[in-house]
């Protein structure tokens, strides 16, 4: 899956049929423990929207390219990685509803 970060709040996926997907990012990160950073975004789109009104939410590590612009993702395959990656994402999700925020439709 080739993808690539093209403005500071949108990403461009492009799947394993080969078709784009925008998506927004909802926030960035980085992790000293694996000297990695990391993208939260999600696709935009009803199709990628549960039934309850929750958009899906991917994770991927990032890197850019030299000259800052555009990059590539790059799948989270270590378990321990995971699940520190799922504590940051899990206390986005956690501060969003303190703050009542509405699933988005």
């Amino acid at each position: 899956m080739a993808e690539e970060i093209q403005e500071m709040n949108m990403l461009t996926v492009i799947n394993e049929e080969g078709e784009e997907i925008e998506c927004e990012i909802l926030f960035t990160f980085d992790l000293p423990e694996y000297k990695k950073d990391y993208v939260v975004y999600m696709p935009i789109g009803d199709e990628y929207v549960d039934e309850d009104g929750y958009p899906e939410i991917h994770v991927s590590s990032y890197t850019t390219n030299e000259d800052g612009e555009g990059g590539g993702l790059d799948p989270i395959e270590d378990e321990a990685e995971w699940d520190m990656v799922e504590e940051v994402v899990a206390s986005f999700i956690e501060e969003m509803e303190e703050e009542d925020i509405e699933p988005l439709s």
